[in-house]
């Protein structure tokens, strides 16, 4: 199996990222680095990171200014030595044999880009149920309108590249314009995986209303184009408070 680069996006998550670089450091497979970009955390993130430095000896630690999403991960991707780019968010959970099992299927379809579905096994029944709705509309949607999570996400250093990475200026489905223009190059689709995404977002905002966000920003995307600045509300804002 080919090496890959781990691009974690942080900011401020001293209660997750543990959990996260653990389950790194249990892979089944140990083909890959880490990246680990802080964007600008005022917390202890990165002096938890420092202490599983000797579990992952390809763990590297880029602290950057500004709390921008999309600058965090093309940031990540610049700094990659590997071809193959695992896009990570800190507060999400990986089975300990994901890695394997996504560079097999990767490989055995010969995709550059692919999306992975979201598992909500500790959520309460209405978050697992918004969870599948999504994953069904991104199985829908792979054919014809690519849409994904970016705190899971495949790519590769040339379609990181070629597409000009993620669009700094887009502040809401920055993920789904990346893979959407991706994918008139690239064949594009969702591995048959799940990874644990984490529900603070839903908990804090309400599932409903964040469901209904995302679906009306995916309706405006699919008519009018992508969301910039602040053409649209959005009530978690990542571009200021990314996680939160």
């Amino acid at each position: 199996m080919e090496n890959i680069s781990v691009v974690v996006i942080n900011l401020n998550e001293e209660q997750q990222i543990g959990h996260l670089l653990e389950d790194l450091a249990q892979q089944t497979y140990q083909g890959f680095e880490v990246i680990l970009v802080n964007l600008d955390s005022d917390d202890i993130t990165c002096e938890i990171a420092k202490d599983y430095q000797d579990r992952l000896p390809e763990l590297t630690l880029h602290k950057m200014e500004g709390r921008s999403v999309s600058i965090g991960r093309n940031t990540g991707a610049s700094l990659a030595k590997y071809e193959r780019i695992l896009f990570l968010d800190a507060d999400i959970r990986l089975s300990n044999d994901f890695l394997s099992r996504a560079l097999n299927k990767l490989q055995n379809q010969q995709l550059e880009v692919a999306g992975i579905y979201m598992s909500a096994k500790k959520s309460p029944l209405a978050h697992k149920f918004g969870f599948g709705m999504c994953n069904l509309g991104f199985f829908a949607t792979q054919y014809f309108f690519p849409t994904a999570v970016g705190a899971c996400l495949f790519s590769t250093k040339t379609v990181h590249e070629r597409v000009g990475g993620f669009d700094e200026a887009i502040v809401l489905c920055e993920d789904c314009d990346y893979v959407n223009r991706a994918a008139k190059t690239w064949r594009f689709r969702f591995l048959p995986l799940t990874f644990e995404f984490n529900s603070r977002k839903l908990e804090q905002n309400g599932h409903v209303k964040t469901g209904l966000t995302y679906l009306k920003a995916n309706m405006r995307r699919f008519l009018f184009g992508e969301i910039r600045g602040n053409q649209m509300d959005y009530p978690c804002n990542h571009v200021k408070t990314p996680f939160q």
